[in-house]
């Protein structure tokens, strides 16, 4: 006898409220979609070649402090040095809405239309 099952709308659930990923930009530039795929926002800042100072491998804590332009974090451990509300430790957290960080993008991989990413190269200008 072939096993059957009946599926009604009671048994067919779906998640309505769906969260967009954060947008992590440096200085306004996009730079990443923060998509869970990283455990905290120095990796995934690392990932993109963004240069950002960090001695939080070899146990000190706070070098890694960043000012936030606009946008909110999480923290996953609680901080060990003191933070003003403008400031991030991005070794620690992750963002949870947009993020606007006060970072140089010269050398990263940025975003410039979806899937496909450039590197961000300094050109002299030119006097015209």
């Amino acid at each position: 006898m072939p096993l059957s099952m009946k599926v009604n709308l009671k048994t067919l659930t779906f998640n309505k409220i769906l969260k967009k990923a954060p947008i992590v930009s440096l200085d306004g530039q996009p730079v990443l979609l923060f998509n869970q795929q990283y455990p905290s926002l120095l990796i995934a800042l690392e990932h993109k070649k963004v240069k950002v100072f960090s001695e939080c491998r070899n146990g000190y804590c706070g070098a890694c402090k960043t000012k936030i332009i606009s946008g909110t974090v999480t923290y996953h451990t609680e901080p060990l040095v003191e933070l003003k509300d403008d400031e991030c430790l991005p070794c620690c957290c992750t963002p949870t809405s947009d993020l606007n960080l006060k970072l140089s993008s010269e050398g990263c991989d940025v975003v410039t239309r979806p899937g496909i990413s450039a590197k961000v190269i300094n050109q002299p200008q030119t006097k015209s």
